[in-house]
């Protein structure tokens, strides 16, 4: 239980100070562009046209709605926090007690560096993300319909309990589920490249014991380059779960009406938009796009 709330109030704390660069991601990851590019230099100092970076379009947010507009859909954020945690908690906790019951008292636990034991333990952990992510899914559909109202200057999905009554109104309990299938998918994908990957460096690459310290920044690693494979899962998440919801951030001129997150995908594969988002420095214009000053957005 001690363990259980100390994680709650970390997370919340995390969530709280993170939340500005959650928003700033959304907007871009949907393609509105506020500020037009201006003419910098990249790390190789050549001059280049560059948008704005994550400070600019915070500052821009502030400009309109203050300081506390940066913090705008953070209330179903911080409820899908904690649901998800204890959620996530819970199933592992029932795993232990599991496992402790097969294995015995007297009985030797397995070498946790062995295959049998990664993909088990790898398994438990898939098993209680996907429960917590299913559970929190219609908080973090109502967190990035709030997020997106910033582009219309739109008030419809106003508090939980508000959107919650609009999104069941409009579009049913599959509205709460939005987006849930590439976002489910790309957990999965995520969890099984970065712990396999790690158990690959860490048997067979780091076998001497000059380098063994380094095997405990592995798993950090391959989780960084495993949340690089699977940000197009991210992306096209997010933007099913605000298409067509009645916003000017989920429909024409930003995005058409999707049939489905297969359709979504292939349109952004087809224009080149799949790592849209993905990074807040150093964004460089896309190649033959012009800014459009009136819609905010490239064509």
């Amino acid at each position: 239980m001690a363990d259980t709330t100390s994680q709650l109030l970390l997370g919340s704390g995390l969530t709280v100070v993170s939340h500005p660069l959650m928003y700033v991601k959304m907007l871009v990851q949907v393609g509105h562009e506020p500020l037009p590019p201006t003419l910098g230099r990249n790390l190789f100092g050549r001059q280049v046209y560059q948008l704005p970076g994550l400070f600019s379009y915070a500052k821009h947010i502030i400009s309109i709605d203050g300081k506390k507009g940066l913090f705008k859909g953070l209330a179903p954020r911080l409820c899908a926090g904690a649901v998800g945690t204890v959620v996530h908690s819970k199933v592992l906790q029932c795993y232990q007690n599991q496992n402790q019951a097969e294995e015995g008292e007297n009985e030797q636990k397995e070498n946790c560096s062995s295959l049998d034991q990664i993909i088990k333990e790898t398994t438990q952990e898939m098993v209680a993300r996907s429960a917590a992510t299913l559970i929190t899914h219609p908080f973090h559909v109502i967190t990035l319909r709030c997020m997106v109202q910033f582009i219309g200057r739109e008030t419809k999905y106003d508090g939980v309990l508000g959107s919650v009554v609009t999104i069941y109104k409009e579009e049913g309990i599959l509205g709460f589920f939005a987006g849930l299938v590439p976002r489910l998918l790309g957990d999965i994908l995520s969890l099984w490249i970065c712990n396999m990957a790690a158990y690959l460096i860490n048997t067979y690459a780091l076998e001497n014991g000059a380098v063994n310290e380094i095997k405990s920044y592995s798993q950090a690693l391959t989780g960084f380059l495993a949340s690089m494979l699977t940000y197009p899962f991210v992306l096209v998440s997010n933007l099913m779960a605000v298409n067509n919801c009645g916003l000017a951030g989920g429909r024409l001129p930003y995005a058409p009406v999707y049939t489905s997150w297969v359709d979504c995908w292939r349109q952004l594969s087809k224009e080149g938009n799949t790592n849209r988002g993905n990074s807040l420095f150093f964004r460089k214009v896309p190649a033959g796009k012009s800014y459009v000053y009136e819609q905010k957005r490239f064509y």
